[in-house]
């Protein structure tokens, strides 16, 4: 009996040995994960074994193929490269250059943890990126889940900015945070869009440089940056990349067997314009690329199809450890030849827009090369209006844009017609004070002037907008009120760099001073309008050099001379990088009246929210103008029969008054 005892108290003690060894292992055994030495992989080697694609952030969710982006190899197998400790990565969007954060984070995380700061233009785009991608990967990926402790623990480490794992913690945060830049040592530093970076933060300095600083005590630290290029000269991710090998991923040629980056100056293509309720689209057809090497056509598919590989202009920076990559969207296996030409077709004739497709789609620097016409090359454009008209045949619309000055009025009358084609009309300076009515009553002879085409029909302005900046505000106001009839209407002007061209107007009190009283007299409409988007739409036209969509035409007369082209020609747009929003106009020196631009850019702002509807118009002055020949034509001398036919077709329009009516509407128009 006592032999049975002493076999169960012994069979217990082993069970209670066996439990706490248990315990034991699980309390450390993360720990002991932490300091296991890493697999012999690459980064693109555990990818392809452990990465899975989350459905939230990818169109081809499942396993990960480094073969499908073979082009993201060198970047991410950079990392697990001992020689080289900094990553530079200038890419195009639709690429995956993401994805290469993403793998890195993954393979830290699995295979050689430590910590990793992970910065980003700002705190909500951390928060997205976390949500987004970060841990959908972690939870799609079994190596990581079994190690990046479980969000839904109370005593969890894992928030939205921060993951806790063996070995090592995950920080993300915006670059304007100084304090999660530049305190604790950190192994890893990752920079997505670097770009978008505040240039300062706060008040410490460099973002970048503050969270390299915290590598210090790394023999094997790590720093990767990737953005998407921005503007030349004043792009971060620029100046990075020439501080590495400065590698572009190029493709072999089926014909000559030469290695060349596919830039879109290799591009060939035809294209067709398709109008449809007055908007222009395009159809592209007969894609191709010219091999810089031996001038031969390949197809997209045949240039997709060829292998590629990384060739570097400045290979001796590998001795450094830097090695930097600069890819477009040309080698995506996503973005189709096609989409991106359509982009850039759709983008000409806005800077903003083609910044985009610059940028985005063709992986290249935006440089804002200042390249508009001097005052002589827009001098030599002018051209001969019609003799005996004012108006060239395209003009559909005429708007005024008024400048207040304290001693006299400035204005300009400006025609439109289909897709932004536009005209200069006629420019004139009235002296006088702007709250001397005498002033304004000379001005009422533009606003009711009808000016006539070369037929002798005629169109009135459609809308005036004047500036109530200055130091008569009010006195504008009491003006504008007075011809709301004509359309006349108050202006303020807005130098913030989102303020949109126009906005809906908005009631402002007209307030005088009576010996020495306030007192609100009425109300007046006024719209603000964002006027630094209007000069960049007048710059952007000015740099048109066809005619047809958004070109600019000046009438050879001595009120577009060079004086008023001076002032056209005033501001520029420049980058300030001790600025909060960078670009700024400034005035070039010499070029100190700049009222021809405001009084342009008032007359286009009056234009766009006027939002006419020119076909309607066109159809209707079409019928006008042929009223008037009919009637000329009934006038004529030659064949009776001739006469009494025209004779016939002006008495319908005569019985039902439609002609003189018309005639009437378009001179009121």
């Amino acid at each position: 009996m006592s032999g049975e005892v002493g076999t169960l108290e012994i069979s217990r003690i082993l069970t209670m040995i066996k439990s706490d060894e248990l315990r034991l292992n699980a309390a450390i055994s993360k720990a002991i994960a932490g300091m296991k030495p890493p697999e012999d992989l690459t980064v693109s080697e555990w990818s392809d074994r452990k990465r899975r694609l989350s459905p939230e952030s990818s169109a081809e969710p499942g396993p990960w193929r480094t073969s499908r982006t073979p082009y993201l190899q060198g970047p991410m197998d950079a990392f697990t490269d001992p020689k080289v400790h900094r990553i530079i990565v200038a890419s195009a969007s639709q690429v995956g250059k993401s994805e290469v954060l993403n793998n890195t984070i993954g393979y830290i995380i699995d295979e050689d943890p430590g910590s990793i700061l992970f910065i980003h233009p700002t705190t909500i785009d951390a928060k997205d990126y976390s949500k987004l991608r970060i841990a959908p990967m972690i939870r799609d990926c079994k190596s990581l889940k079994t190690k990046v402790a479980d969000p839904k623990n109370r005593d969890s480490a894992n928030t939205i900015l921060q993951k806790t794992y063996p070995g090592g913690i995950l920080t993300m945060c915006g670059s304007t945070e100084a304090h999660s830049l530049a305190s604790k040592p950190i192994r890893y530093i990752l920079g997505d869009e670097r770009d978008r970076w505040a240039t300062s933060a706060g008040k410490e300095g460099d973002p970048w440089e503050l969270a390299r600083a915290r590598q210090i005590t790394f023999y094997n630290a790590k720093a990767v940056e990737v953005s998407t290029p921005t503007i030349k000269n004043a792009s971060a991710i620029e100046s990075s990349f020439v501080e590495g090998t400065m590698e572009r991923w190029c493709s072999r040629c089926p014909h000559c067997g030469e290695y060349h980056n596919i830039a879109f100056s290799s591009i060939r293509y035809k294209h067709e314009e398709i109008i449809v309720a007055n908007k222009k689209t395009y159809k592209v057809t007969d894609v191709s690329y010219v091999c810089p090497g031996c001038g031969c056509i390949s197809s997209e598919m045949e240039m997709k199809r060829q292998t590629g590989k990384w060739i570097a202009e400045n290979p001796a920076a590998y001795e450094n450890g830097v090695r930097s990559f600069w890819l477009n969207a040309f080698v995506s296996p996503w973005a189709s030849w096609e989409s991106i030409i359509l982009l850039y077709l759709n983008a000409i004739g806005s800077s903003k827009k083609l910044q985009v497709v610059y940028n985005t789609r063709f992986g290249e620097l935006w440089e804002d090369r200042g390249d508009l016409e001097d005052e002589d090359s827009l001098l030599a454009r002018r051209e001969e209006y019609p003799e005996g008209a004012e108006l060239p045949e395209g003009v559909l619309v005429l708007t005024c844009g008024v400048d207040t000055q304290d001693d006299r009025l400035e204005y300009e009358v400006v025609g439109f017609g289909h897709f932004g084609e536009n005209w200069g009309i006629k420019k004139g300076i009235i002296m006088g004070r702007p709250d001397d009515t005498e002033t304004w009553t000379r001005l009422d002879d533009v606003l009711e002037h009808v000016f006539r085409f070369s037929d002798g029909s005629g169109l009135r302005l459609s809308m005036t907008f004047a500036d109530e900046g200055g130091h008569f505000t009010q006195e504008v106001r009491q003006q504008c009120y007075k011809r709301i009839g004509k359309k006349v209407f108050a202006i303020a002007g807005s130098n913030k760099h989102d303020a949109p061209f126009t906005a809906p107007p908005r009631k402002q009190k007209i307030v005088v001073t009576k010996n020495g009283v306030k007192k609100v007299i009425g109300t007046c409409w006024r719209y603000d309008i964002g006027v630094n988007a209007g000069k960049q739409i007048i710059m952007d036209n000015l740099r048109v050099q066809t005619e047809g969509t958004k070109y600019s035409h000046f009438p050879k007369r001595d009120d577009y001379g060079d004086a008023y082209f001076k002032g056209l020609l005033s501001e520029r747009l420049v980058y300030d990088t001790e600025k909060k929003q960078p670009w700024v106009w400034e005035k070039i020196p010499g070029h100190e009246r700049n009222e021809a631009l405001d009084c342009r850019n008032y007359a286009f702002a009056a234009f766009k929210a006027l939002s006419p509807d020119l076909d309607a118009i066109d159809k209707r002055l079409k019928v006008a103008k042929n009223d008037i020949r009919v009637k000329v034509a009934a006038v004529l001398p030659g064949n009776t029969s001739s006469n009494e036919a025209a004779s016939a077709q002006v008495q319908k329009p005569r019985k039902k008054k439609s002609g003189n009516s018309l005639k009437k509407y378009y001179d009121d128009w």
